[in-house]
């Protein structure tokens, strides 16, 4: 959220420095009017003196540099390098006084904007009598007093990373290198089935679901809902069966008007597959390039040990941030939140995948994310404006050699070479992601350092309660067959 917010304001204070600097201050008469949360709508009127100066000094520009048949460059008469670059001139003046103005805007006004004023350029036209007025809204910052951030009392969740959980996440690593066995028998719990799912709504087709392999696990997740007891439903079931169901859509899905409808969901199985995971022998073990099962296991004791960490952190910054905005009562607006909920999503999966979670873990949280996501993006706005505020006065920085820590560790994770990651984060706008995340972690760390902890019992992290599906069950039959090609392409 924040890296958007920041080059946004940058670009804002940067575009009044062009020429500006010893241009003499102009008699403004300025109304700052409050039409919405954050936003403020602006109305600047230029006094006509102002405009001349700066028309007589772009016609002295010209006239230095102008070459008009007959005349030596530089003794063209100013009235006639006016009438022959009229248009030309217009604009420079416009532009000119636009970008002054607002620079003196800028430094003479409490507006702290988060983004670029609104102006439509093409529409503004500068008399050529009389003041010029012109007006816009600009989104700014919200207006609160910071709270408390120091001697705060959290709750530290911890635990030891027992055997137990190794043996868990082994059988997790090694399904990723199984294959995939169909069975003439009825489902049984970890299986996984090969179904259509066909959903309704008050007896209407609401979306239909072809050919999707889902495993038999507690908890079926989809985009925008969730099936409790999906095991207990599948469990016994053989190929040419169907098992129904209902459940609720989230409050947060994507279509409005189906948040909290009841929807029924037919599924047909075509097949039953079981899971044929390879055995840990010298051949498996020297094709993902450990030496020893020992050396596996100990690999996978120090990944859990960093989800502990991740775990621990996200809990502990949770109450942070609870504490620490508990009172940030102010509105966002909506156009706001709705630009952040996908960059929120992003910071929260490249943060799973820095502690080295696997992929349909990462599934399940984003398809629990995307179900709270609205939610979420304006907590996590407000929690940005706080640490924003906090990381001001603490005169908190990202260098370079911040990121390229982070990046190295990432490289590490994903066995890819840093330049490489660097380059796919530049090209898709996740860099400014990154440097947003670190400065607001050592803001939360300020919090941290100076917080008292009581250390509480953590629950496991490895988990086969859940199976997510990227799929969305509110889209009509017709969108989800027009949109079916691009859902594999996303599951791939």
């Amino acid at each position: 959220m924040s890296e958007e917010v920041e080059q946004n304001v940058d670009e804002t204070e940067t575009a009044g420095d062009v020429g500006l600097a010893e241009s003499p201050k102009m008699d403004l008469t300025v109304s700052i009017d409050d039409v919405g949360p954050c936003k403020k709508h602006v109305r600047v009127s230029v006094p006509r003196a102002s405009i001349d100066e700066a028309f007589n000094d772009v016609v002295d520009e010209y006239s230095e540099k102008a070459e008009v048949p007959g005349f030596r460059v530089g003794n063209v008469p100013s009235s006639l390098v006016a009438r022959r670059f009229k248009t030309e001139i217009a604009d420079q003046v416009k532009q000119r006084v636009l970008m002054a103005s607002l620079e003196q805007l800028g430094e003479e006004s409490d507006l702290d904007p988060i983004n670029e004023p609104n102006l439509d350029l093409e529409s503004i036209v500068i008399p050529e009598e009389g003041d010029f007025e012109y007006e816009f809204d600009v989104e700014v910052r919200p207006e609160f007093e910071l709270p408390t951030y120091k001697g705060l009392k959290i709750d530290r969740p911890t635990r030891e990373t027992t055997d137990e959980e190794v043996n868990a996440y082994l059988d997790q690593f090694l399904d990723q290198y199984g294959k995939l066995v169909p069975v003439d028998a009825p489902a049984e719990d970890g299986d996984f089935v090969t179904v259509d799912i066909s959903v309704e709504h008050d007896g209407k087709p609401l979306a239909h679901i072809e050919d999707v392999s889902i495993r038999v696990r507690p908890k079926l997740r989809f985009q925008d809902a969730e099936l409790d007891g999906f095991n207990e439903i599948i469990t016994g079931v053989s190929a040419g069966e169907s098992r129904e169901a209902d459940l609720t859509v989230s409050m947060e899905a994507d279509s409005i008007g189906m948040r909290g409808e009841t929807v029924h969901a037919k599924f047909d199985v075509l097949d039953v597959k079981r899971m044929e995971t390879p055995t840990l022998d010298e051949e498996f073990l020297e094709r993902i390039g450990v030496e020893s099962e020992e050396d596996l296991r100990n690999q996978i004791h120090g990944m859990l040990d960093r989800q502990v960490k991740y775990e621990q952190r996200q809990a502990i910054r949770r109450q942070v941030l609870e504490k620490i905005t508990e009172s940030a009562d102010w509105e966002l607006p909506e156009d706001l939140v709705t630009k952040q909920v996908d960059n929120a999503l992003k910071r929260e999966i490249l943060e799973m995948q820095q502690a080295g979670f696997t992929s349909r873990e990462i599934l399940a949280r984003e398809n629990d994310l995307r179900q709270r996501s609205l939610s979420m993006t304006r907590q996590n706005l407000k929690e940005h404006f706080v640490l924003d505020r906090i990381a001001e006065i603490e005169n908190i920085d990202v260098t370079e050699e911040d990121l390229e820590v982070e990046i190295l560790s990432m490289a590490m994770q994903r066995g890819e070479n840093p330049r490489r990651i660097r380059a796919k984060m530049i090209k898709n706008g996740s860099i400014e992601n990154l440097q947003a995340q670190i400065r607001e972690r050592k803001a939360v760390d300020i919090v941290f350092d100076s917080a008292e902890f009581n250390d509480v019992p953590l629950p496991p992290t490895v988990s086969n309660e859940v199976e997510a599906l990227n799929r969305s069950i509110c889209r009509t039959a017709s969108q989800a067959d027009a949109t079916q090609e691009d859902d594999d392409s996303e599951d791939e």
